[in-house]
């Protein structure tokens, strides 16, 4: 990251769960300037549940919030139906229309779970393309290249390797890029194998007049089994489990993924940290008692203090 000069509190803000920022001279300007910015995540409601994946992202954007900036936040009713596809080799099998709405009905109650509800603005991408027609489509299109898309790992991949690569999967970054000029994004937080598509959203806001949007992203953790924690993988901790089931899941999980946990979805101070992994290494600290002070810590940041000590 571009070295800037920042109070303690924005340190902290654009550092801790932080994994790369784009554009950040221009972010710290605006976060001291005093205007409310307008951050942009997407989600496409793919899969009934938020996990706590999903929960990093969302606790940078309430923390943005406490600051007095507004979150948008974009139900991906268009690309559900496509499949983000990042990160895989093969088409994602497509849903229907009236599958990702009965998807998208379960995800209101969980996005407020952490961000707060009074501070956000949720829009649906069929406010904007259920009225696209065959020009705007063409429009868009011709603001990228082949070269542009063969840019992206997972599409270079799959076109050297010969695996099938429809078009429509092309189309899919593009979508999502469209979504920051229909907001006018000042920021946009993903995680880290979403940096392709939210700089094509920076592209193409410069192309069409915007101001281009900043870029927060945000580390990937992983689930119980060590792979990046997916809905496709099915080893997510979704954020509407039971206090005792995520509590438990907690627990189980290795030592090694006790450092990346506490750094995205706990406040506890990085010096309480620092001293808690020295501990750790030393055999001065068990890592039953870390990960029972982490599942506390997660489970009251979803279903409140008494329902993590009940768990306990």
């Amino acid at each position: 990251m571009t070295h800037v000069q920042m109070d303690d509190a924005t340190h902290n803000l654009l550092r801790r769960g932080v994994a790369e920022i784009i554009g950040e001279p221009e972010l710290v300007a605006w976060l001291t300037s005093g205007r409310t910015l307008r951050l942009k995540q997407g989600f496409d409601p793919s899969r009934p549940n938020l996990h706590l994946g999903h929960a990093v992202g969302l606790r940078k954007l309430r923390q943005f919030q406490d600051r007095g900036h507004r979150v948008v936040l974009i139900v991906g009713d268009w690309t559900a139906q496509i499949g983000d596809p990042s990160g895989r080799d093969q088409s994602r099998p497509r849903l229907s229309a009236d599958e990702v709405r009965r998807n998208a009905e379960t995800y209101m109650e969980q996005f407020f779970r952490i961000v707060d509800a009074n501070k956000t603005e949720v829009r649906r991408q069929s406010e904007w393309y259920g009225s696209f027609s065959l020009s705007d489509v063409f429009e868009l299109t011709a603001r990228f290249t082949l070269a542009d898309m063969l840019a992206h790992e997972t599409f270079r991949h799959r076109f050297e390797n010969q695996q099938p690569l429809s078009l429509m999967e092309l189309m899919y970054p593009l979508l999502q890029a469209y979504d920051s000029v229909a907001v006018n994004a000042d920021v946009e937080f993903g995680g880290t194998d979403q940096k392709f598509n939210i700089l094509a959203g920076r592209q193409l806001q410069e192309m069409l007049g915007q101001r281009p949007q900043a870029v927060v992203l945000v580390p990937l953790i992983a689930g119980a089994d060590g792979r990046k924690m997916s809905k496709s993988f099915g080893n997510t901790i979704d954020v509407i489990d039971a206090p005792t089931d995520m509590y438990g899941k907690l627990m189980s999980m290795s030592d090694d993924m006790l450092p990346i946990y506490f750094e995205t979805l706990t406040d506890v101070p990085e010096r309480e940290l620092t001293s808690m992994q020295l501990a750790m290494q030393l055999g001065q600290l068990n890592p039953r008692d870390a990960k029972m002070r982490l599942a506390r810590e997660v489970v009251a940041m979803v279903h409140g203090a008494a329902a993590a000590q009940a768990a306990e």
